[in-house]
């Protein structure tokens, strides 16, 4: 067993151990903890599929923007932390289902696609500078419409939220 093998089942148990937590636990401040060892999971394992922009942009983004968000939202709010969460019957057989149909088409996929994929690629080129290049060359016009739109809703939400206080 490689460095590269130990890294990855790693990060995956870190993973898959903190979403259970998350989706498991009672505590809303427990889940959230959880979320942010999470998220570090899932950036470990963008960082061993060679995608850097992707696990840099999970760590900006996801941890120092919306769990920073979720937890002083919940640390804010006295009320919220004493909620405890009930499920019934009635969630669970659709849950289930759900589930049963995902497992199945990824293990689909997975036994379709099993021996087509190196796992690891022998020249391994850092993806950010190709990214920029093709967002400022290629990409430059819906990159500048998906700003213009995403400013305009920024600009909608301030109003509807300054017009109600």
């Amino acid at each position: 067993m490689e460095l590269f093998d130990i890294g990855f089942y790693l990060f995956a148990v870190i993973t898959l151990v903190s979403g259970c937590i998350v989706v498991f636990s009672r505590n809303i401040m427990y889940s959230a903890f959880s979320l942010l060892f999470t998220f570090f999971g899932v950036a470990g394992l963008y960082v061993l599929l060679y995608a850097d922009f992707l696990a840099v942009t999970q760590i900006l983004i996801y941890v120092g923007g919306i769990l920073v968000l979720l937890l002083f939202g919940v640390m804010l709010t006295n009320k919220v932390v004493s909620v405890d969460i009930k499920t019934g019957t009635l969630q669970t057989i659709p849950a289930a289902v759900v589930a049963a149909v995902l497992a199945g088409s990824l293990s689909g996929v997975f036994y379709s696609t099993w021996g087509d994929v190196d796992p690891r690629p022998h020249a391994i080129e850092a993806t950010t500078s190709a990214l920029g290049e093709m967002l400022m060359t290629a990409y430059l016009l819906p990159f500048e419409i998906a700003s213009v739109v995403l400013l305009v809703a920024l600009i909608g939400a301030a109003m509807i939220a300054r017009r109600r206080s």
